[in-house]
């Protein structure tokens, strides 16, 4: 069961269009896994959509106080018309698109709906792990399809900045316990883990700093910590 959600301001950021495209897909693809945050979406959604219209019958009765020409209703109702049409046959392009799958280690997997119109880079690989980027130019933040090979780990590490990870697929843990796919992991610098896989996993990750290794002989890898995420 998922045990990890983003915070309700997330959402609500989420819902009105304030996060960066990285952060805005972790969340849709979250609630593609998580029907009670998917919920939370829709709510807020429709208290977005109520107070916009409010704001624009507003806006409206203001403008025809100033006496101001409109279109005929009609010609309103013929663009919202044509808008839900248009919208439709979208959504309906998108649920019967062919699924994107991408290979690691020999192994397929699905991809979320999120990424289907994004741009992934290059697998790289050091021992057990690989990793593509997402490219959505978007300065420090870099996003990642991170694959932990069965049986691997990643070093005992801290963060700069923040780290997102959103389990795809497999499981992997850390001292806080054992994570499942859908589960929407936000840590920062007062975090510190060693996540390991005994079967192997698929991640979405989100950062806007390097790692930071914080145990022995793994220090020497902290010229590399801004590769593996």
């Amino acid at each position: 069961m998922i045990k990890h959600h983003p915070k309700f301001e997330l959402l609500k950021s989420f819902v009105e269009g304030d996060l960066p495209a990285s952060l805005a897909a972790g969340v849709a693809i979250h609630a593609d896994f998580c029907s009670i945050c998917q919920q939370h979406i829709d709510l807020l959604t429709e208290q977005v959509a109520e107070m916009s219209f409010e704001q624009q019958a507003t806006d409206k009765l203001f403008i025809d106080d100033q006496r101001q020409s409109y279109p005929p209703a009609s010609a309103h109702l013929d663009d919202m018309i044509a808008q839900i049409t248009a919208s439709d046959a979208l959504a309906s392009t998108q649920r019967t698109a062919a699924p994107v799958t991408m290979s690691f280690k020999g192994t397929q997997y699905q991809l979320p709906n999120a990424l289907r119109n994004m741009s992934l880079g290059k697998i790289a690989q050091i021992g057990k792990l690989s990793r593509a980027r997402v490219q959505l130019d978007e300065g420090k933040i870099h996003t990642s399809l991170l694959h932990i090979a069965a049986g691997g780990s990643i070093p005992e590490h801290t963060h700069k900045g923040f780290e997102l990870t959103l389990l795809l697929a497999g499981s992997f843990a850390d001292a806080a316990g054992e994570y499942v796919p859908g589960d929407f992991i936000m840590l920062d610098q007062r975090h510190q883990h060693q996540p390991a896989t005994e079967a192997g996993c698929l991640c979405y990750t989100v950062v806007n700093d390097a790692l930071h290794f914080t145990q022995g002989i793994n220090k020497m890898l902290n010229p590399i910590g801004s590769f593996i995420y």
